[in-house]
């Protein structure tokens, strides 16, 4: 399986997804648009896109970052759907998938930081990707808008700061608002690069410390991702796994 990476900025990596991806002995290719690459010009060359987050929305103009095109990446999105490839968004890239699809991103009720639990909805338990997690998980967060709903979007999981963590748009197509694949890593970089929204939001109800966010052990969700993942791309009927 070949899997296309779209990156917006280089402190929002892909994470756990490399690890997956590698042990998988997968390929992958990445845009890196922080750095001018281009996006792809059409489906054809993978089988799997993945879209990570950013400090953008799917609203965000070009004068604000001249390398995100929000219109031509979401005719990318969207052309991939169509074209039946495994589509899945992180982040803003949940929230470019909504809006690919018709369907306006909204802020989150509140600001999310750090590694804080999900819940599954009753759908989300019935769904064969998910029908054996844990109900409730720990989750890494760094977000404050979610992904707009269309008339068939599922929502598959919850938090008690936002209704949309996890949203299926079709058997292929899913939205994580939160981040399975953080790593220590992924954390240094986002405190090095984002330390003022930090230091704005900290007295948010669902805002870690940094110290808080660098104690925290993101192994158990990079172990859920994975698993998520084996079954998201399998071509055979999922053998359900047990906790």
């Amino acid at each position: 399986m070949h899997i296309h990476i779209i990156q917006h900025e280089s402190f929002e990596a892909p994470g756990a997804f490399i690890t997956w991806i590698q042990q998988r002995q997968h390929t992958y290719t990445t845009s890196h648009l922080y750095l001018g690459d281009a996006l792809p010009e059409n489906s054809e060359a993978f089988d799997m896109l993945l879209i990570m987050g950013g400090p953008q929305s799917p609203y965000s103009s070009m004068d604000e970052f001249p390398h995100f095109d929000t219109v031509a990446e979401q005719a990318v999105i969207k052309q991939a759907i169509d074209d039946d490839k495994i589509v899945l968004g992180v982040c803003l890239g949940a929230q470019m998938i909504s809006n690919a699809l018709g369907a306006n991103t909204t802020a989150s009720p509140n600001k999310e930081i750090g590694l804080l639990p999900v819940t599954l909805s009753k759908e989300g338990q019935k769904d064969t990707l998910f029908s054996d997690f844990p109900t409730v998980f720990g989750c890494g967060h760094w977000h404050g808008d979610m992904p707009g709903l269309t008339d068939d979007a599922v929502i598959i999981a919850q938090s008690d700061g936002c209704p949309r963590q996890i949203v299926r748009y079709g058997p292929k197509v899913y939205g994580l608002q939160c981040h399975f694949e953080f790593t220590a890593k992924d954390i240094n970089n986002m405190l090095t690069n984002c330390h003022e929204e930090l230091e704005r939001e900290k007295d948010k109800p669902y805002v870690q410390s940094p110290e808080q966010l660098i104690a925290n052990d993101y192994s158990s969700a990079n172990h859920l991702l994975f698993i998520f993942l084996d079954r998201l791309t399998s071509p055979a009927p999922i053998q359900v796994r047990n906790f």
